[in-house]
């Protein structure tokens, strides 16, 4: 799977399957949110090797993991997986997206959502869950653009930099 979008930058961007020599990306994006943003409330990095294995664990499971490409460079990944394991959420999951610091602001994160949404209709989803670090207001104005509404805040249920953090649910239903 390989499709060119439009953005307001001038070079396409291509949003293609994410291949093993994409990883390196991921896990510096895993690093970096990891150590420097709410973004994912995990305190230590997983090890570059783990993101072999989380590739083909996903790629098992038919689960999507996208990048975009612009210019031959990596520019973001989006992925999702089961929001709960217990069957009765089968038609539901959970998305995370993340763009390289120098490509922030130009709609990559907009074209990976876009192509994300299309794979969940495809393959059957009813609702993409978003749970964002409330915050993050950039990450939750996206997702209010892409057409998610708030469903929920629960206060204090993370606790990451000696703070506690709140977390904001929103959801996109998709049919």
């Amino acid at each position: 799977m390989a499709t060119a979008y439009a953005t307001e930058e001038a070079s396409p961007v291509t949003v293609r399957d994410c291949e093993p020599r994409d990883l390196d990306v991921v896990h510096a994006l895993h690093v970096d949110a990891v150590l420097h943003s709410t973004a994912i409330w995990q305190e230590e990095p997983h090890p570059r090797e783990y993101f072999d294995g989380w590739l083909a664990e996903r790629r098992a499971a038919g689960l999507p993991v996208l990048v975009a490409e612009v210019d031959g460079t990596v520019a973001g990944y989006v992925t999702y997986s089961a929001f709960r394991p217990h069957q009765g959420y089968r038609h539901t999951v959970e998305h995370s997206v993340y763009v390289v610091p120098a490509f922030r602001g130009r709609g990559i994160a907009t074209v990976l959502m876009d192509a994300l949404v299309a794979h969940a209709r495809a393959a059957d989803v009813h609702v993409v869950i978003a749970g964002i670090c409330s915050s993050n207001t950039g990450s939750i104005a996206l997702h209010e653009r892409l057409g998610f509404t708030t469903v929920g805040v629960l206060p204090e249920v993370g606790r990451k930099f000696d703070r506690w953090l709140d977390l904001t649910l929103m959801r996109l239903p998709l049919s």
